[in-house]
């Protein structure tokens, strides 16, 4: 069993920046893909940003495509995602979550294990 614990998350104003971590534990995530997901008030789970096993292929939503990016430490077993540029709109819950394959997906069903998420709050 994994246990996936955010933090990092805050209250930014827009344009700012932050950094969401995702620390593992249980056993090590360095074989799976890991990906940041997040839910905003009224709506549903939406995928931001996906990493494959050796972080080598890396996938973005439209939404955050060049202004966040995604990375993982197998050593240290942890997954981090710098968000830079923030708009009010990114205002959500993130939550990390471990594939159940190695590769990077945007698929929600083919992630298996979720942290509790970390709130993300963007001023305008």
């Amino acid at each position: 069993q994994v246990e996936l614990v955010e933090s990092g998350g805050g209250l930014v104003q827009a344009g700012g920046a932050l950094r969401v971590s995702c620390a593992a534990s249980g056993r090590t995530v360095s074989n799976y893909g890991m990906g940041w997901f997040r839910q905003a008030p009224g709506k549903e789970r939406e995928f931001v940003a996906a990493i494959n096993w050796s972080g080598s292929r890396t996938i973005y939503s439209d939404a955050v495509k060049g202004r966040f990016t995604i990375s993982r430490d197998n050593a240290r077993n942890t997954v981090d995602m710098q968000m830079n540029s923030l708009k009010p709109e990114d205002t959500a819950i993130y939550f990390c979550a471990g594939s159940r394959w190695s590769g990077s997906s945007n698929v929600v069903n083919e992630y298996m294990y979720w942290g509790q998420g970390t709130q993300v709050t963007v001023s305008s």
